[in-house]
C-alpha cells in the first residue's frame, strides 16, 4: 500500500471511530448544569445509614462554584443552612457536627438520543483534590430508563490529573444521558468547610472526535512531507 493511501485509510479509521462514540467534557456555568441530592442518616455506630430523601437541588446550593474567567469548577464539602437538630448536633452553627451524609450530583444531561447507543467519552482534567475522608469525590457517566426507575453507569474516583471514562449506551429510545462529579460525605456548617478540602476541575473545552480526526491526519500528511522534503 502506498504511504498516501495508508494516510487516507487511517484518517477513515479515525473519523468511524468518532461516528461510532461521543466525546463530552465538564463545561462552564453556561454549560446547563443540574443538581440532585440524596441524603441518608449517618453509618453505623452514629446512625444507622438508612436514606432519608432525593431531591432536584440548585447548583449553588451543591456548594459548587465556577470561575469561567480562569476555566475551573471547585467542588466543596455538602452544606445546609438548617439549624435543626436533624441536620446538625445539637443545632446548626459554627463548630456543630453535621448529622446526615448528603450524595451532592453536579450533572449535565442529555434527552434527545443524541447520546444513545454510543460510547459516551467524559473527558477533563482533574487540577487538585484535597477532600479529606469525610467526603468522597467521584466522576461519573449515567445512562437512565425514559422513566428514571433504572440506569447504568461508570463511576470512578476523581484523581489529580486527567481522566477518561467510557459507557455505552443503551440505544432505546427517551433514555437520558448524563454525566458529572459527585461528593459525597457529612453535612458541614457553612463557615466550617475549610478543613475539610475541596476538588478543582478543569472546565476548558474538549476537541470533538472529529477535530481529533483532523488533527490526526495532518499530522500524518506533515510527517509524509518531511520524509519526502
Amino acid at each position: 500500500m502506498s504511504k498516501l493511501k495508508l494516510v487516507v485509510a487511517l484518517a477513515g479509521l479515525a473519523v468511524a471511530s468518532g461516528a461510532q462514540g461521543a466525546v463530552v467534557g465538564a463545561g462552564n456555568s453556561g454549560a446547563g448544569w443540574n443538581g440532585f441530592m440524596n441524603v441518608f442518616n449517618l453509618p453505623a455506630p452514629a446512625g444507622d445509614g438508612a436514606f432519608q430523601f432525593a431531591s432536584g437541588w440548585g447548583v449553588a446550593d451543591l456548594n459548587t462554584s465556577f470561575n469561567d474567567g480562569g476555566e475551573t469548577l471547585t467542588l466543596s464539602p455538602n452544606t445546609i443552612g438548617d439549624p435543626n437538630s436533624y441536620w446538625y448536633t445539637p443545632s446548626g452553627g459554627p463548630g456543630a457536627a453535621g448529622n446526615k451524609i448528603m450524595e451532592a450530583n453536579l450533572y449535565r444531561q442529555i434527552d434527545d438520543g443524541s447520546l444513545s447507543g454510543q460510547t459516551v467519552n467524559f473527558q477533563g482534567t482533574v487540577i487538585s483534590n484535597t477532600f479529606t475522608s469525610a467526603h468522597v469525590a467521584k466522576l461519573f457517566i449515567r445512562d437512565f430508563a425514559p422513566d428514571f426507575s433504572s440506569f447504568n453507569e461508570t463511576i470512578v474516583p476523581l484523581t489529580v490529573g486527567a481522566f477518561s471514562i467510557n459507557l455505552n449506551t443503551d440505544p432505546g429510545a427517551g433514555r437520558h444521558v448524563q454525566w458529572g462529579f459527585q461528593v459525597k460525605g457529612v453535612n458541614v456548617w457553612a463557615t466550617d468547610t475549610a478543613p475539610f478540602g475541596t476538588a478543582v476541575i478543569s472546565t476548558a473545552a474538549v476537541p470533538a472526535p472529529g477535530s481529533l480526526a483532523v488533527l490526526g491526519l495532518g499530522g500524518l500528511l506533515a510527517a509524509r512531507r518531511r520524509r519526502h522534503a
